[in-house]
């Protein structure tokens, strides 16, 4: 059975703005429209009363009931109805006998005869008073007053004045129909608003709808989840949003209630994620302490447009990536140590092959000889100065590089490495070595051609471990002395150079060593010197242990 389609995300918010909006219309209309008749009734009532007082207090009328000129009083009341715009005006006597009215023929009869109120409470209370009621001139609205001798203060009259319905319901029908027509323009201008409003909402949400973001959210919490690097982002006010569980795990945190809408300076205040945020200059690979535990971390700002608004970082225990990395480095030594003897040894091969074919047996036996007793003295001076395999394997296959590149690549025999620190990472200081190596290799090679020296010192005496590298290139141009070990800046040609020298200059800065470069003379040649203290100075030093 095909599922059923859901309405569109800007076709609901329409439709529900546009029902809100007119559910408001409605009851505003119908409210305002029940206020605005109240007030009108009210309004006509007292007008009605209002007059009905002042017909009262006339003179002319009092003088009028006490002389009973009906035809004076007539004339008197029809002027007064036109001037106030009164439906009628009646007048009676102190028995509610009626003295004026519109009707001649209901002159002389009682007041009652109308609506059955004969003025009690004006003609026995001496008060006035509004009444609704249903006479022979229709509905009307009636305001009635006493009529009082002005010597005596006896009540000798009573005066009606009505107002009649039709015209209180015209005038709310006109009233009515400006309110009607202003909220229907408001309930059209809502209709828009809210289609502008749902098509900005749509656009801002990247025209997705909620099953999509639901299920995009879904995908993103099952992708922090499963990678193995721990993931923390704040917002622009450095408050933590996100956190997976590889990071609470890295940093030995419970739950992710602990720490989720907490400052991430309370947490955290180590990470230096404000400063990103700050400055948005993102940072890769830096290495840092959390926690009392070293970590490789990566921080990148999130953008929106220009603004800044958060940041995430990513972060590995720093004993989890040298282990692989001292995996990746004993390999690569392997392969080019491999590579090396199997390209040195099938030459040396092919040329015994040929001494024998030849009958220079002596010849050969010696070539087999010096070939053995000088490999031999190699990795003797390696097992004397070098302890460490790792370091020392880093050596054998760079000796064996050189050799292959038609270079040697001659270790000073009183160089000794033996007391290295334990908590020096293996695969960082390999990989400095392997660099300057290298690039002296290349160096040499470039410079001199075939048969160039690399010479290698190195020793442990005193408070720091110090190599010493010496080729035969071209030097150090002076104007790069200073900015070799930036990031992009090489004396080779090409792109992809430029990175070496940097990464040497990362791992002496967290260990708090130092390097300096120096020409050697006219004949060309460099010599960079590595110091490394056997305490670590640097960024990277162990945090102390809480108390």
């Amino acid at each position: 059975m095909p599922a059923k389609r859901r309405t569109k995300l800007k076709t609901r918010m329409i439709l529900t703005l546009g029902l809100v909006s007119a559910l408001q219309a409605a009851f505003i209309g119908i409210f305002a429209g029940y206020y605005l008749s109240e007030s009108l009734y009210n309004e006509i009532g007292q007008r009605a009363l209002m007059v009905a007082k002042t017909v009262a207090a006339s003179p002319a009328i009092i003088r009028g009931i006490q002389q009973r000129d009906t035809e004076a009083l007539n004339a008197l009341t029809r002027t007064m109805a036109t001037t106030n715009e009164a439906l009628f005006i009646v007048i009676g006597d102190h028995n509610s006998i009626r003295l004026a009215h519109p009707s001649a023929e209901r002159i002389g009869h009682s007041m009652a005869d109308d609506d059955g109120d004969y003025g009690r409470r004006a003609l026995v209370d001496g008060e006035g008073y509004v009444a609704l009621a249903l006479g022979n001139l229709g509905e009307s609205m009636r305001g009635k007053a006493p009529v009082f001798a002005p010597d005596s203060g006896d009540i000798i009259g009573i005066v009606s004045v009505g107002y009649s319905l039709l015209q209180v319901e015209a005038t709310v029908q006109r009233y009515n129909f400006v309110l009607y027509g202003v909220l229907g323009v408001v309930l059209l201008v809502s209709i828009l608003a809210a289609v502008f409003i749902a098509g900005h909402f749509k656009r801002a949400i990247f025209g997705l709808e909620p099953e999509e973001i639901a299920g995009l959210f879904q995908e993103r919490d099952a992708t922090l989840q499963s990678v193995r690097e721990g993931i923390i982002a704040i917002n622009r006010h450095g408050i933590i949003t996100t956190v997976n569980r590889a990071a609470l795990t890295t940093l030995d945190l419970s739950t992710d209630t602990e720490i989720a809408g907490r400052p991430i300076l309370d947490v955290l205040p180590e990470s230096d994620l404000m400063s990103v945020l700050t400055t948005g200059t993102p940072d890769f690979d830096r290495e840092v302490w959390l926690r009392n535990r070293q970590m490789v971390v990566n921080r990148l700002p999130m953008r929106q447009g220009n603004d800044i608004i958060g940041v995430v970082a990513s972060f590995r225990l720093r004993n989890e990536l040298d282990q692989v990395s001292q995996q990746l480095t004993h390999i690569q030594q392997y392969a080019d140590t491999l590579r090396s003897q199997t390209h040195e040894y099938s030459n040396k091969l092919h040329t015994i092959a040929g001494l024998i074919q030849l009958g220079a047996y002596k010849d050969a036996l010696k070539l087999i000889g010096n070939e053995v007793s000088s490999h031999q003295a190699l990795i003797h001076l390696l097992l004397e100065a070098v302890p460490d395999p790792i370091i020392a394997g880093c050596l054998l296959g760079k000796h064996n590089r050189a050799r292959e590149m038609g270079l040697h690549l001659d270790i000073d025999p009183g160089s000794q490495m033996v007391d290295l620190p334990d908590n020096l990472p293996r695969d960082q200081l390999v990989s400095v070595l392997g660099n300057l190596i290298d690039n002296a290799l290349e160096a040499t090679r470039r410079h001199t051609g075939a048969n160039g020296h690399v010479q290698l010192s190195m020793t442990d005496l005193g408070q720091e471990l110090i190599f010493e590298v010496e080729d035969q290139g071209p030097g150090v141009a002076p104007e790069l002395q200073n900015r070799i070990f930036e990031k992009g800046v090489t004396s080779k040609s090409g792109h992809e150079h430029g990175f070496g020298l940097h990464l040497v200059r990362q791992f002496l800065d967290s260990w708090g060593g130092s390097i300096t470069v120096e020409n050697l003379g006219e004949a060309g040649g460099s010599r960079f010197t590595l110091y490394l203290p056997k305490t670590p100075t640097g960024r990277s030093q162990p945090c102390p242990p809480s108390d």
